[in-house]
């Protein structure tokens, strides 16, 4: 109910700012404008991010993948995520080489169920989510972070049984919003 109150606020911000882009077409938007506008786009993004937290049903799609030893990989986001629907949760990592990988993209797909489930929110309004994910080909424990005032959040997933630390960069959607495609998971 709630995320679609979002939804519905955030698709009239964007009617009357097309509107208002139409009405104003022979002037441009000043520097402070531009500004305003970019820190209400990304509020309202923060909401639907935090709500889709709250509602155990979101999507981080990651553009970059940090390995153990700090080496960066520039990554697609449709194929490279962390997902939790329900009681289940996606780990999927893809890279853009030749060979398929375990699941067909050049890279794995883990999924399970998570358990531990903790949303915290800092003084800063920085949203911390941790929860451990058990499955076939999985077990780790997932930490997020969504930062204050934006849809942009870190995850780490820690392994239970080797040092193999990850860590993604990337956007938290609701599940409705996402446009990722899934592989062959263990």
């Amino acid at each position: 109910m709630r995320m679609k109150k979002i939804s519905i606020l955030l698709t009239m911000f964007l009617l009357v700012l097309a509107g208002s882009a139409t009405a104003q077409e022979e002037r441009e938007l000043t520097r402070a404008e531009k500004k305003a506008l970019q820190e209400r786009i990304d509020s309202l993004e923060y909401a639907e991010a935090v709500q889709a937290l709250n509602d155990r049903a979101f999507t981080l799609e990651a553009d970059r993948v940090v390995f153990k030893y700090g080496q960066t990989a520039y990554v697609t986001p449709n194929t490279n995520f962390v997902s939790v629907q329900d009681d289940k949760a996606t780990v999927q990592v893809a890279f853009n080489i030749p060979v398929n990988g375990l699941n067909g993209l050049g890279g794995v797909t883990v999924d399970g169920k998570f358990s531990k489930y903790d949303l915290k929110t800092d003084k800063k309004g920085n949203v911390m989510l941790n929860f451990n994910a058990m499955g076939t080909g999985i077990s780790a424990r997932v930490d997020i972070t969504l930062y204050a005032g934006s849809n942009k959040a870190t995850v780490d997933i820690l392994p239970n049984f080797s040092s193999n630390r990850l860590t993604l960069n990337g956007v938290i959607l609701p599940l409705h919003k996402s446009q990722v495609f899934k592989g062959r998971s263990l």
